[in-house]
């Protein structure tokens, strides 16, 4: 019933905003519609040589970027139609937004569940850095110590191996590892966890905690992943992994060790290249400014080349190769993957060569089209024109020979979770008119008996 009457409030609210702009404002609010669509494209075009030029076609791009919005509201202003034009941008937001809701289908099977007993000799390790200090500002090590785990907080002014404290206890007789911390130290030791068949509990005391999110735990009180500890479950989840240089399909299984482990996502490309640089972490802002040029002209930096399960995708400007894809429409590694175990790596490809496909892709709204490639696959194998490539792993930057081999072990992490948590929430899909008219009548016609159209 709620879907129903979100696509047909979706139908209506696109209808209604179609007639204000008729009604109200005739064939000027159309013509005026157009200059404002025109504008988009404009700024999108002023983005693109904003980001791929220095000096003085920076600034005027820059100058665009203002003055072309101000320039269409003035022009609406001028004809006296800008409340209708606003009134009509909300009606069809409006529209889009019943529209997405209404194609949220019902919840996919969620990731079965096994039962877990409760582990003896736990052992966890916890920066205190993480997250701002949440180890700290929630009491996770004494909280985590009064359930009887083993608790290493890492000293912030001495690096540690945080995989080897992982293999120490193993072999001290640890029945369960967990981390508390960032996505990159939650990789490394899941890695032992696999290596040794033993359970592995996610803490949500990193800055984003994506790998935690697509897990269903809660981010805002990291103390309650602890309940795994005592009333937990067992989620079966793939793991990602890379093989750096050397043949491309080994005739043996890699040692352990010899591959990076990644829960979420590895990057190739600009974003890679860009957080190599030293002078990134004291000025991100300047650095990407200065570096990208070059980078999207292509005139630095590796040019890649991407195999997959379909068709090679060459030069393309930025690549993430996801443990499990994200959801459609969210591409950017930003939001949810819906499961975590279907053994199919996400892989986005993006190459955007000048303003106009720039510009079409933001009036696409970011859907797979020309500039940007989605897909799934098996296996993916990165190559480049160079021996060394950069690689992003989980927010951590790394160094690999090339080529480079991604690769997912199905099922391989036994992460155990609270049985009682917040769950993983669906985004809304992207917008489908036909669907959402297809959904409003057929069930429409179903409700009152006259069954599907």
């Amino acid at each position: 019933m709620g879907r129903r009457w979100a696509a047909r409030l979706s139908l209506a609210a696109g209808v209604a905003a179609l007639l204000v702009l008729v009604v109200f404002g005739g064939l000027v609010s159309l013509v005026l519609m157009g200059v404002g669509w025109a504008g988009l494209a404009l700024s999108a075009a002023g983005v693109w040589w904003m980001l791929t030029h220095t000096g003085r076609i920076r600034v005027l791009a820059v100058l665009l970027l203002v003055a072309v919005p101000l320039a269409v509201l003035a022009l609406y202003a001028a004809a006296g139609l800008l409340w209708v034009v606003l009134v009509s941008l909300g009606l069809w937001a409006l529209a889009v937004f019943a529209g997405r809701a209404a194609l949220v289908e019902d919840a996919p099977p969620a990731m079965p569940e096994h039962p877990a007993r409760r582990p003896e000799r736990p052992f966890l390790i916890m920066n205190p850095r993480s997250g701002g200090g949440k180890v700290t500002k929630f009491r996770l090590a004494e909280r985590a110590r009064a359930l009887g785990a083993e608790v290493v907080v890492l000293d912030p002014d001495r690096p540690q191996d945080v995989a080897q404290l992982a293999r120490e206890a193993v072999r001290r007789g640890a029945d369960l590892l967990g981390v508390a911390g960032g996505d990159g130290t939650q990789a490394l030791v899941a890695g032992v966890a696999v290596a040794h068949d033993l359970p592995f509990v996610v803490i949500s005391a990193g800055t984003r905690n994506h790998f935690a999110l697509d897990l269903g735990l809660d981010r805002k009180n990291p103390a309650r992943c602890l309940e795994a500890l005592t009333d937990g479950v067992e989620l079966r989840v793939d793991l990602g992994y890379l093989r750096a240089g050397g043949p491309e399909e080994p005739e043996e299984p890699a040692e352990p060790g010899t591959e990076v482990v990644f829960v979420n996502s590895a990057s190739f490309g600009v974003y890679a290249e860009v957080v190599q640089s030293p002078a990134y972490r004291d000025d991100k802002v300047r650095t990407i400014l200065e570096m990208l040029p070059d980078l999207l002209a292509q005139e630095s930096g590796a040019r890649l080349s991407v195999r997959g399960d379909g068709p090679v995708l060459e030069a393309p400007q930025a690549v993430l190769v996801s443990n499990n894809p994200y959801q459609r429409g969210d591409s950017a590694g930003l939001g949810r993957r819906e499961r975590l175990d279907t053994g199919e790596l996400g892989v986005l490809g993006v190459h955007v060569g000048s303003a106009a496909e720039a510009a079409e892709l933001l009036l696409r709204g970011g859907q797979q089209g020309r500039g940007l490639t989605e897909t799934t696959a098996r296996e993916v194998v990165v190559d480049a024109d160079a021996p060394v490539i950069p690689v992003g792993v989980d927010g951590e930057a790394l160094t690999l020979p090339t080529p480079v081999r991604c690769r997912l072990a199905p099922g391989a992490l036994r992460v155990r979770v609270p049985r009682h948590r917040p769950g993983v929430r669906l985004g809304a899909p992207p917008m489908d008119w036909r669907r959402v008219r297809r959904l409003a009548l057929t069930m429409g016609r179903a409700a009152a008996g006259r069954g599907p159209a």
